[in-house]
């Protein structure tokens, strides 16, 4: 076990290699054959290329490191062409605290049969004259990239469950096709470095 999984529980650690095929003994060689690949898209500003952070991208596309090196492009390629939406990404922004207080996105305390952390979205709860749906997706893009940091969360994933029932014709009139667009490149992307987006 080296440095870069100390975090993980014994089960997880099994799981990262049977399921990941994450190997310890490969781990450091894994990392630089992904950020070796960095010089390809110079188009492209990677503001963190360390171990623990590529490691993420590895683990969500089980240690496959083409495609790991995709994943890592489109997450930095999506902060690149949204910079408003990461800029002042804080929980003291006054969008994104009225939308965490409102539960944009609830966390349950209790994880999965998985192990994964469950997140959950009442869309009917958007309060408009509050926040907007941007303040929403900044929410959820801020505590998707702080859970995120837990390597068990690495492994295992979280599944995101959003409920549109009781949503009104005001508050989808809100709703433009870019703004949609938005939100599901940025989810996406997040979803892809875990385990699974759910809608209901």
């Amino acid at each position: 076990m080296t440095h870069l999984q100390a975090g993980l529980s014994p089960e997880t650690l099994e799981k990262a290699k049977v399921e990941l095929k994450e190997n310890s003994e490969t781990l450091h060689q894994d990392i630089q054959e992904v950020r070796d690949m960095i010089i390809t898209r110079p188009d492209i500003g990677f503001l963190r290329t360390d171990d623990a952070f590529i490691l993420r991208f590895l683990r969500a596309r089980k240690f496959n490191h083409f495609e790991a090196f995709r994943l890592l492009a489109q997450y930095f390629e999506y902060r690149q062409q949204n910079l408003d939406m990461f800029k002042n990404l804080k929980a003291t922004d006054p969008g994104i605290k009225q939308a965490l207080k409102d539960g944009f996105p609830g966390v349950l305390s209790n994880l999965d049969k998985y192990g994964r952390k469950i997140l959950v979205l009442f869309a009917a709860n958007w309060d408009q004259s509050r926040y907007t749906f941007v303040d929403i997706l900044r929410a959820i893009l801020l505590s998707l990239e702080s859970m995120i940091e837990d390597p068990e969360l690495q492994v295992n994933g979280f599944i995101l469950i959003i409920d549109w029932s009781n949503f009104t014709f005001k508050q989808a009139s809100k709703l433009t096709p870019s703004m949609l667009r938005l939100a599901i490149e940025g989810l996406q992307v997040r979803s892809c470095m875990t385990k699974k987006l759910c809608w209901s």
